[in-house]
C-alpha cells in the first residue's frame, strides 16, 4: 500500500499556500503508518512524478477555485478531479495535470485521486493565510483525516 497526501500551492501569495499549510499541520499533529507520505509540493510539478507512481491513492490539499463563495471547502473525486485540473486555475494545477497525464501514459498512474481544498479569498502577496480561510484550516485537516481513514490509516496523535 502507497498512500501520498500532496499539499501544493504557493505559500507567499496568501491563500494559494492553503494546502502546504494543511500538510504542515497534519505532520505536526499527527502520525501515520510507514505506508502513508506526507509531501509538502509547494508549486513543484514533475519533481513529484516519482512520488506519485504507482501510489495506491493521492490525496491533494490545494486551493481551489470552483466557483463556489471564497472560504468554501471543497472536496472532489472520481471524474469531478480530470475536470477540476481541466479548469486551470492556477499555475501548478497545469503542472500536477501534466504530472497525472504522464504517469497514466507511462502505466504508472495512481489508484485514485482526491482533491479537498479550499475557495481562495486573496491571492495577494503575503506569507499569512487571510482570517477566512484559515478558519477553514481545521476543517480541511478534518476531511484529509477521513479520506485517510477511508483507506484503512491508522491515525495517531503525536504526544
Amino acid at each position: 500500500m502507497k498512500i501520498i497526501v500532496l499539499g501544493v500551492g504557493n505559500i507567499i501569495l496568501s491563500d494559494e499556500g492553503v494546502g502546504v499549510r494543511a500538510v504542515e499541520e497534519i505532520e505536526r499533529r499527527y502520525r501515520f503508518p510507514d505506508y502513508v507520505e506526507l509531501i509538502d509540493g509547494g508549486t513543484s510539478g514533475m519533481e513529484v512524478m516519482g512520488n506519485l507512481s504507482h501510489a495506491d491513492h493521492v490525496l491533494i490539499l490545494d486551493a481551489v477555485n470552483t466557483g463556489a463563495a471564497p472560504g468554501t471547502v471543497v472536496k472532489l473525486s472520481g471524474a469531478e478531479v480530470p475536470k477540476f485540473f481541466s479548469m486551470k486555475m492556477s499555475p501548478h494545477q497545469v503542472t500536477l495535470s501534466d504530472v497525472l497525464a504522464t504517469l497514466e501514459f507511462a502505466g504508472e498512474s495512481p489508484g485514485s485521486v482526491t482533491v479537498i481544498g479550499v475557495v481562495p479569498v486573496s491571492l495577494d502577496n503575503s506569507l499569512d493565510l487571510t482570517p477566512q480561510v484559515a478558519a477553514c484550516l481545521p476543517q480541511l485537516v478534518a476531511l484529509a483525516l477521513d479520506e485517510l481513514r477511508t483507506w484503512g490509516v491508522t491515525v495517531e496523535e503525536r504526544s
